[in-house]
């Protein structure tokens, strides 16, 4: 059966204060003419109803209004849940009161004389002193003032006792004649229960977003959710609306978080981080939000929790999970648009540094803990940033290698002459490249482990790239010299040493590359020295030489280029020397044994004493520039003794000396000696089958590559070593 509709929704009362600025609903709302109207006739029941239900729709319509324009976010279904319980509820008694009604309508009992006329109007007058008890007597306001006024235990007092004399006649069946009347105070409380809760959300709205906080109202808050739950312990039957929990801490719960996540919506609310794919705008934006986050959750601690103390309101646990749940949802919607390796490293920093820092709400006891909040970013979005980022970051590198080489060749083209730091050889390619590759991986360190190994082999991989194209385009170009070549040696070795030492293991393919770029300026430096000193052999072992001092041009040569050794990293310094000693050994011995004019009698003597003079010359040049190349000395001596010796059967123990010295010597080079000497054939045969054991023994002795000496010797078959062997 449909409710009667009101023709005239009847004059709006006012109340005599105005509201505070909050957002409850009006004074007005819940100050209905249900709760002035005067005492009506009980068996007209469309006449008795139809002011309240005018007042009951402006109100409905104005709370709709007022939660719609002050809350945009608040929960819709408030209102539609209570009303919809109520009017389940409603429907029921009307039904069961009109049934009776009906039955008992043509004896026509009067309905029973004092029992009040309407729930509102006692709460409104106070007039029944008697039903009402001392308190709400003595209580001249009405509900919705005391609400207004955030008198909330009071407030509830008056619902309370309203509502328990209203089940009382709805049991004791005092509606039967008028359900309206039951219908329209029920209406009421439910108004004004929905008003108080809508009034709880307010006040903890204000807690955060006001400077200062109201403890008071707090404290009321608290106390009349307390009271709530103990009127109101246990569910009714179904469809019945009064006294069943209201579930005021849920409501509270749903403010605190509702307020949350508009507070941090709104930090950074004018920065917009995906227009560009800068970085500064996006960090811009988490420093609001961080700053908000900070300064609420201490304003919680410090003063809205002490509000609470009295209480069992789990006040920082519930904050704390709120702001966190509004931080991560702000994040995702932050990672939706993020733009770039920078926007996304800020991103993943700001969520793994800034926010899980234990200094974020800047005091230790404030530290947000990580039980048992859940991760501030799923693990599969977390695990989609970090790709995205690998990903742009690979990008990167290669592009910040491409700017080392192009910083590099504008120094070959300035002719710039690399700089001598700490007693060395020094370019800033080795500089540049640590800087690169540390400041990514630590910055990847910084947010995972995970993130940083995969950074650290995105460098290498870069890295082993670039060595081979740098030293193609070095030895290209025309920026090839002793300084450079000393300079690029130094950085790669310091690359193997220190990025190897720094991170073992992990880019262990940089050493191969490396390596190879070690050696090949190594070898183009030994070309340079070499080139420059090979046209000084020629004079070696002629005429001129007898009486020239042609050796000191050579040393000269050797000493200038010792100089530059002196600016490379001492392994391979000692190393490059020895190579250089090895050469010049090699180069005059193979002047010798190939030469353009053969010496006999005194000049053969001479020659002799020459060539002893020539490699004590070299032997000391060497020893003084520091090469420990010792077992090179005795090369041109032995040959110059066997030359020289003029007891012709110690030849053969010179021979034995030379071959257990040198034994990568072979029978050509033996040949070429004994042409030199030109001792006769029957001798000379008697010579070589005596070195013959002895050169098969040393031929299964091999040498290390860096002691081979006459094996680089070439020395062409001549007619005069052909008659020696005959």
């Amino acid at each position: 059966m449909p409710l009667p509709q009101s023709g005239d929704p009847g004059p709006e009362l006012k109340s005599p204060r105005e509201p505070r600025k909050s957002q409850s609903l009006p004074a007005g709302a819940w100050k209905s003419n249900s709760m002035k109207e005067q005492s009506v006739h009980h068996g007209d029941s469309r006449d008795g109803m139809r002011p309240s239900l005018g007042v009951l729709k402006r109100t409905l319509f104005r709370t709709s209004l007022r939660a719609s324009a002050d809350k945009p976010k608040e929960d819709p279904g408030l209102f539609r849940r209570s009303s919809r319980l109520l009017f389940k509820s409603l429907r029921r008694a009307i039904d069961e009161g009109l049934t009776v009604g009906h039955t008992q309508g043509t004896a026509g009992p009067e309905r029973p004389s004092g029992v009040p006329d309407g729930v509102s109007r006692q709460a409104a007058t106070g007039m029944e002193s008697g039903d009402l008890g001392p308190q709400a007597v003595a209580e001249s306001k009405s509900v919705a003032d005391l609400i207004t006024e955030r008198q909330l235990v009071k407030a509830f007092e008056q619902l309370r006792y309203l509502e328990t004399q209203l089940v009382a006649d709805k049991t004791s069946r005092t509606f039967t004649q008028d359900p309206t009347a039951y219908a329209r105070r029920a209406m009421d409380l439910c108004l004004h229960y929905d008003g108080m809760a809508a009034e709880i959300r307010a006040i903890v709205r204000e807690a955060l977003s006001s400077e200062g906080v109201d403890r008071d109202a707090l404290a009321e808050l608290a106390q009349v959710v307390h009271l709530e739950e103990e009127a109101h312990q246990t569910s009714q039957a179904e469809g019945d609306f009064l006294s069943t929990p209201r579930h005021w801490r849920q409501h509270w719960e749903d403010a605190v978080r509702l307020s949350a996540q508009e507070r941090v919506q709104q930090a950074g609310a004018k920065v917009s981080p995906g227009a560009a794919e800068g970085s500064s705008d996006l960090a811009q934006l988490l420093a609001e939000l961080g700053g908000v986050v900070r300064h609420d959750l201490q304003k919680v601690r410090l003063e809205i929790q002490p509000a609470y103390e009295a209480t069992d309101f789990p006040v920082w646990e519930t904050y704390l999970h709120a702001f966190h749940s509004a931080v991560a949802q702000r994040l995702q919607e932050l990672a939706r648009d993020a733009r770039g390796c920078e926007q996304l490293y800020v991103l993943l920093d700001w969520a793994a540094n800034v926010y899980g820092s234990p200094d974020f709400l800047g005091a230790p006891d404030l530290a947000l803990p990580t039980e048992p909040l859940p991760p501030l970013l799923e693990p599969a979005l977390w695990a989609r940033l970090e790709n995205d980022y690998t990903s742009f970051l690979e990008t990167k590198i290669t592009s910040c290698f491409d700017s080392i080489l192009q910083l590099e060749q504008n120094r070959w083209e300035a002719v710039e002459d690399p700089e001598v730091l700490q007693g060395l050889y020094h370019a800033p390619l080795s500089i540049d490249v640590h800087m690169l590759v540390a400041e990514h991986v630590k910055a990847a360190g910084a947010i995972s482990a995970e993130l940083e190994a995969t950074t650290l082999q995105i460098c290498a991989r870069a890295l082993c790239l670039f060595v081979p194209r740098f030293e193609k385009a070095f030895l290209a170009s025309k920026a090839v010299s002793e300084w450079y070549l000393g300079a690029y040696i130094n950085a790669c070795v310091e690359l193997r040493t220190s990025l190897l030492a720094r991170f073992p293991g992990t880019i262990k393919e940089l050493e191969k590359p490396l390596v190879a770029a070690t050696s090949s300026f190594q070898k183009h430096l030994l070309q340079i020295v070499q080139q420059d000193m090979q046209p000084l052999f020629k004079v070696l072992y002629t005429k001129s030489w007898l009486t020239q001092d042609t050796l000191r041009p050579l040393m000269d040569k050797v000493v200038n280029f010792a100089h530059h050794l002196e600016h490379v990293t001492p392994p391979l310094a000692q190393e490059t020397l020895q190579e250089v000693h090895r050469f010049v050994v090699r180069e005059y011995l193979g002047q010798v044994l190939r030469p353009h004019e053969r010496f006999s009698g005194l000049d053969r003597v001479n020659g002799a004493h020459k060539m002893n003079l020539d490699a004590q010359a070299i032997s000391n040049t060497f020893q003084g520039l520091g090469s420990e190349a010792k077992w090179l000395d005795q090369a041109i001596l032995c040959v110059a003794e066997i030359l020289g010796e003029t007891y012709k059967d110690d030849i053969r123990r010179h021979l034995e000396t030379l071959i257990q010295s040198y034994p990568d010597i072979r029978r050509d080079h033996i040949l070429a000696i004994l042409a030199l000497r030109r001792l006769g054939r029957r001798r000379n045969q008697n010579l070589l089958q005596h070195t013959q054991g002895l050169l098969r023994a040393a031929h299964e002795i091999r040498p290390p590559s860096h002691r081979v000496l006459f094996e680089e010797i070439e020395v062409p078959t001549s007619v005069d070593v052909l008659i020696t062997c005959i």
